[in-house]
């Protein structure tokens, strides 16, 4: 092998082994499971055991197929206390067949299309003066702000969800998990 064939070879291990070593990122564990980069939102949600409300709805409202796809999204994932901390029968209420498609809209407000991890929504924010309007596939306005490294996000209605475990990576995008259920003005 000539100097320039090893120099190429070497060049291609390095960055392999860079790649790899992105890739093979730790995620946090969500729920008490570990959460597989190499997986994708839904594959990774099933898993958890603080988000089997959210993986009822999202079957429910036939979502499962679309947070399985190519993305990228960005999930603000509700964990089950925070579905729990609706009124009562609100998740009986949104779970019966007759409400799909509400559900599917209250569902569609927490999907960002496109990746963002923190130090996006971060510099997002700062670049706007400190806080960030941001448009979800279900066609809600989510406010974003950051302070003291935390993460918040303001639906339509006022409820204010806590970032409480920011980027988790997914084959198709990240999840961030929060503690309120995100609404559209129209829905509740």
């Amino acid at each position: 092998m000539n100097f320039r064939a090893l120099t190429l070879a070497a060049m291609l291990s390095v960055s392999a082994l860079s790649g790899a070593a992105v890739y093979a990122q730790e995620n946090p564990e969500v729920g008490g499971a570990a959460m597989f980069a190499d997986k994708n939102i839904i594959e990774n949600a099933v898993n958890s055991a603080d988000h089997t409300t959210l993986v009822a709805a999202v079957q429910a409202a036939g979502l499962v197929e679309t947070l399985s796809g190519p993305g990228p999204f960005t999930v603000l994932a509700p964990v089950n206390a925070a579905f729990d901390a609706l009124p009562a029968g609100t998740v009986e209420t949104l779970l019966k067949p007759e409400n799909k498609e509400m559900l599917s809209t209250i569902l569609a407000c927490h999907v960002i299309p496109a990746k963002a991890l923190s130090t996006d929504i971060v510099g997002m924010v700062e670049a706007d003066g400190g806080e960030h309007v941001v448009d979800t596939v279900g066609g809600c306005k989510l406010t974003l702000k950051a302070a003291d490294g935390k993460v918040t996000v303001t639906d339509e209605n006022g409820t204010v969800a806590n970032v409480t475990i920011a980027d988790v990576i997914q084959s198709n995008g990240v999840i961030h998990v929060i503690d309120a259920v995100l609404t559209p003005k129209s829905a509740m």
